[in-house]
């Protein structure tokens, strides 16, 4: 059996690991093969391409690109045509995955969805597009399945694999420890995402936020958990630009939520993994201005991270576009330190945001469902649908 993963950007590769993970675990003698980053690899995937040389977001960062990602596409193309996978599984990602996904089924190769588009929030018609070529989805969250169902898709909510991933290693002490904190320390995380234009517009304002907080408190202690896809030249250089002590690390990134007051970070899931260690954030989402434009007309949602997404309302504070400013994030950051009322307020919402997110084991679960699908794909049964 042999079974092709997707994913194109970090929070795709540690989905897919944590998949591969399993899949291996459940079928030992299984191959695994696709496009993906180190984590995936960790876990015995075979890569045909890396994808930290083509992470690009926004309309126009895509265009300048483009060239290079249909390169991209016509070699994975072409592994598949010789390499023949049982099933394709799409991890997120949807504007690149679902045209691979287009020359998967003309190849007559099943395709399993994993993080399907978010039709909930955009473009609802393209539920109706992706169900005409993917066999199956499974969302990792239960507001992603309405319009999928009304599209006649087969999709299922199994848990999210983040609620067995996120959990601390070392105890309170021996993490304090390990990051050299003192109990009098407050701890505050810069996140400012994996992508290159995420850093470019944000971790400056973070950085100048930053400043403020060490004025106010200069017990504050500010650390940077390093993505793995990351030029870590280009922090260090932005952080000693602007003068303001920052750790940067590479382990034990969970624990360190666990003792930290408060994260500054780009929406994404990293938001809803601070959430699930119980640590508030101050969301920031700043695009180029054509980009945010566009996004304006086509995506109507209330609230960008997912834990406010999840509830319903805005229990984290979230700052877009102009609204990410130095004095502005530092004055949402000053009520989610720890002893301030506001901060208990938040994370008792984060712990019901949390509780949406399902049972543990989704891992194993999403991973039978893959096997499932690629032994239909092998029989053929698959193929007798599309």
């Amino acid at each position: 059996m042999k079974i092709m993963l997707s994913a194109g950007e970090t929070s795709g590769d540690l989905h897919g690991a944590r998949i591969a993970g399993e899949l291996k675990r459940q079928e030992p003698g299984m191959e695994l093969v696709g496009f993906g980053g180190d984590r995936m690899a960790e876990q015995g995937v075979r890569l045909w391409h890396n994808f930290k040389n083509y992470n690009v977001m926004g309309v126009w960062e895509v265009l300048v690109n483009l060239r290079r990602i249909w390169e991209l596409l016509r070699d994975l193309e072409d592994h598949m045509r010789q390499e023949r996978p049982d099933l394709l599984v799409l991890i997120d990602y949807p504007d690149f995955n679902w045209r691979l996904a287009r020359r998967a089924k003309a190849l007559g190769i099943p395709v399993f969805s994993f993080i399907p588009p978010s039709a909930w929030a955009w473009r609802k018609g393209r539920a109706k597009e992706c169900a005409a070529i993917a066999d199956e989805f499974v969302s990792i969250f239960p507001f992603e399945l309405k319009p999928y169902e009304e599209a006649g898709a087969k999709i299922s909510f199994l848990g999210n694999p983040l609620v067995d991933a996120v959990k601390a290693s070392l105890s309170a002490d021996e993490a304090r420890g390990f990051f050299g904190l003192e109990r009098t320390d407050q701890v505050v995380l810069l996140m400012p995402g994996s992508r290159r234009q995420e850093i470019h517009r944000l971790f400056a304002p973070m950085l100048d936020a930053a400043g403020l907080l060490l004025r106010e408190r200069p017990n504050t202690r500010f650390f940077l958990p390093v993505a793995d896809s990351v030029d870590e030249t280009v922090l260090q250089r932005m952080t000693s630009d602007a003068g303001i002590p920052v750790t940067l690390t590479h382990e034990y990134r969970y624990d360190l939520m666990g003792l930290a007051d408060v994260a500054i970070a780009t929406s994404g899931t990293v938001v809803m993994e601070a959430a699930l260690m119980g640590l508030p954030c101050v969301v920031l989402y700043r695009m180029a201005a054509f980009n945010y434009l566009i996004g304006k007309l086509l995506v109507h949602v209330e609230h960008i991270s997912l834990p406010n997404i999840l509830l319903g309302r805005r229990a984290l504070p979230e700052l877009l576009q102009d609204e990410v400013r130095p004095a502005r994030i530092a004055e949402e950051a000053r009520g989610l330190y720890r002893g301030e009322r506001h901060r208990d307020e938040v994370t008792e919402a984060l712990a019901k945001a949390c509780h949406c997110l399902g049972e543990p084991g989704a891992a194993s679960r999403i991973a039978a469902r893959v096997l499932a699908a690629a032994k239909r794909g092998m029989t053929g049964e698959n193929n007798e649908k599309l």
